[in-house]
């Protein structure tokens, strides 16, 4: 998606507040990606530390819950509501978490996160993507 964008030297990572270290995906998220042309089965969960935000690193969480964990870690002012930065500002949704649900819970997370991560890369082509990493 950055790259269709004419987004690149951007560093797209992913990390939880929550993530059981080292956890693969579940095997609904793995349908899912199959669904999408995305092989999620080598990924493994990381848990968000303050050594992976710096000054220039955007933080952009899918849930309001975890906002207060992320400020918690870091001083940034550069975290937002993945939907809030992707609407600058006009709506803050958080992702419906599927974990646990159907894979009907898991296609609607993942529509949720390609239409807000849609507006959110969006967003960082137009300012600029050397703003951000």
């Amino acid at each position: 998606m950055a790259a269709s964008r004419g987004i690149t030297g951007v560093v797209f990572t992913s990390a939880g507040t929550g993530a059981t270290e080292g956890a693969p995906p579940t095997d609904a998220a793995i349908l899912i990606g199959i669904e999408r042309d995305v092989d999620l089965s080598g990924h493994r969960a990381r848990t968000l530390t303050p050594d992976m935000i710096d000054g220039d690193t955007l933080v952009l969480a899918l849930s309001t819950s975890h906002l207060p964990v992320i400020h918690a870690l870091t001083s940034s002012t550069n975290v937002y509501l993945l939907d809030e930065y992707a609407t600058h500002g006009d709506r803050h949704r958080s992702v419906s978490d599927p974990f646990g649900g159907d894979l009907a819970d898991y296609r609607a997370a993942a529509d949720e996160i390609e239409s807000m991560l849609g507006g959110a890369l969006d967003r960082i082509a137009s300012e600029g993507a050397s703003q951000h990493r």
